[in-house]
């Protein structure tokens, strides 16, 4: 006796556009409501910065009383916003970093990608970088200013060993991190060693990748600012340091302001140009 199943009729089911409507309402919703705790956040420090100065507060060893207020410092920013110098040292700091972060990611990407899948390598190269890696910015600057014939290209050195370790250490870290189950079936197909790496090592390695370029980014700016507070004539960090001496307290922290708004977007922009080259990738846990 022949069994037959009957399949029910697959229908395809969309959304309505009502629930579509309503999940993208919810979307904004929680993106305003986000951004609207995030202005919260800055504000509160703003307020909290204003107290200390205005009493005048000391905690222990720290005092206030020196402090500016933020609308002096309002004041400060709005006055330098309408200085020619301004603008020379952001340009000069910029001039500096970018090039400085796209040196790092070059050799950073490249030496990472090829320790992360050879052994050899890997004993030969990485032990001198691992060396040289925990020397803090401000000890390459004497050996920096020796090395090169300038100043500018003493102080992009240092940008460039700021960004370096950071790359290439996420890289090398991406590349480890690869299921050896992809590669093996990539090879089993005919893929060969510029294959391997254009569609298996590099999309599989990508998400730390960019994450080591954005970390090298901040800490590019964080090098720079300390070489040119000793070998700058030009610069944030050569602004923020002269404003001290000048005793034009204000200034300072319009420099320090201006090094983190700086520092923040780069990275940002960095981040943002990672998600968008990588669609395949997804955080596992959404954050509550």
């Amino acid at each position: 006796m022949a069994v037959t199943f009957e399949l029910p009729e697959l229908r395809s089911r969309k959304a309505p556009k009502h629930r579509s409507s309503v999940l993208s309402g919810a979307g904004a919703a929680a993106t305003v409501r986000r951004r609207a705790v995030q202005l919260a956040s800055i504000a509160a420090c703003v307020a909290m910065w204003q107290l200390v100065v205005h009493y005048r507060l000391s905690l222990g060893i720290v005092t206030f009383a020196n402090v500016p207020a933020p609308a002096d410092v309002a004041r400060a920013f709005w006055a330098q916003l309408h200085s020619p110098k301004l603008p020379m040292h952001l340009a000069a700091s910029t001039f500096r970093v970018l090039t400085g972060f796209f040196a790092a990611a070059v050799v950073g990407v490249t030496l990472g990608l090829a320790i992360g899948r050879h052994r050899l390598l890997e004993d030969a190269v990485l032990p001198p970088l691992e060396v040289l890696r925990p020397i803090p910015a401000v000890a390459w600057i004497p050996l920096a200013i020796l090395m090169f014939p300038s100043s500018e290209a003493s102080m992009i050195f240092i940008t460039f060993i700021g960004a370096l370790f950071p790359i290439l250490l996420n890289t090398i870290h991406g590349v480890e991190a690869i299921d050896p189950r992809l590669v093996a079936t990539a090879r089993g197909l005919g893929a060969g060693p510029l294959r391997l790496y254009a569609e298996v090592i590099v999309p599989g390695a990508a998400p730390a990748l960019f994450t080591g370029l954005s970390i090298g980014m901040g800490t590019a700016w964080f090098c720079l600012v300390t070489a040119e507070m000793i070998a700058g004539q030009f610069g944030i960090g050569y602004f923020t340091w002269e404003s001290y001496t000048l005793q034009n307290y204000a200034d300072i922290i319009v420099g320090m302001g201006l090094i983190g708004v700086l520092g923040m977007a780069s990275s940002l922009i960095v981040k943002r140009i990672g998600l968008a080259s990588t669609p395949w990738y997804r955080l596992r846990g959404a954050k509550q």
